[in-house]
């Protein structure tokens, strides 16, 4: 039996390589920094382009994101009230508009497009 020499005493085992953070300083890295993962799948049959998926994903933090002029969660009126409340207030512009026009009018003969444009008249 071949003898392979034997640790000095107090030494251990050492793992060698960088240096290992917790996962919770590597989640804060890429969140303050950002990352890109980008990919295409594309599938030809026969030289024949059939499906092209291009998928981009941006991974950061809302302040990283907002220096990127990534916001659009903040106008979406699915995921912002804000967004909705506005949404909600300009479709209500409108039909004030709309109806205000139609009371205006008076015989009601005319009537207004949904761009608030007049149309063709109207048979009664």
């Amino acid at each position: 039996m071949t003898d392979l020499g034997t640790w000095p005493a107090g030494a251990a085992a050492q793992p060698v390589g960088p240096p290992s953070g917790s996962l919770a300083d590597l989640l804060e890295r890429v969140l303050d920094k950002g990352i890109v993962i980008a990919g295409d799948i594309k599938i030809d049959l026969l030289d024949i382009e059939l499906l092209t998926i291009r998928l981009r994903l941006f991974i950061a933090s809302v302040e990283t994101a907002k220096k990127a002029g990534i916001d659009w969660w903040e106008t979406d009126p699915a995921l912002s009230s804000r967004a909705a409340r506005d949404a909600l207030a300009e479709e209500n512009a409108q039909l004030r508009a709309r109806l205000e026009a139609l009371e205006d009018a008076g015989t009601g003969t005319e009537a207004l497009a949904d761009d608030g444009t007049e149309t063709a008249e109207v048979a009664r």
